[in-house]
Order: C-alpha cells, then structure tokens, then sequence
C-alpha cells in the first residue's frame, strides 16, 4: 500500500483541528459576552451543603447573614 498518495489522514486531521478550533472559539467568545458564568452566594453555599462541606444549620446560619447583607 502507497500511504503517500491516496491517505486522507492528513486533511482529516486538519479538518478536525479547525472544527476543534472553531468550537473553543465560540465557547470563549459567548462566555466572555455573558459576563462569565456568575455565581451568587447562596448557589455557591448551595453547593457546599450538597457536597457535605456544611451542614443544615450552618447553611441555614450563613445563607440568614448572606441574606441580611443584600
């Protein structure tokens, strides 16, 4: 087999490297227009409940402080 004539290899591999490109490119650029994905303090405290950092009490003691601060 004649691997130099013929191999679609490389223009597979270019083909894939753009798309890849391409689609890095929109997710950046439709990240950066959103303003980056924004957390507020109770979705982040949210999460460390459901992660077990804290539990109920504490969650709800820090969510009443975060709240009054608003």
């Amino acid at each position: 087999m004649n691997f130099m004539h013929g191999s679609n290899l490389p223009m597979l591999v270019m083909m894939t490297f753009w798309i890849v490109l391409i689609i890095i490119g929109f997710y950046l650029i439709s990240n950066y227009l959103k303003g980056g994905e924004k957390r507020d303090s109770i979705d982040i405290l949210k999460e460390r409940l459901a992660k077990g950092e804290i539990d109920e009490a504490e969650y709800q003691r820090l969510k009443s402080i975060v709240e009054n601060k608003m």
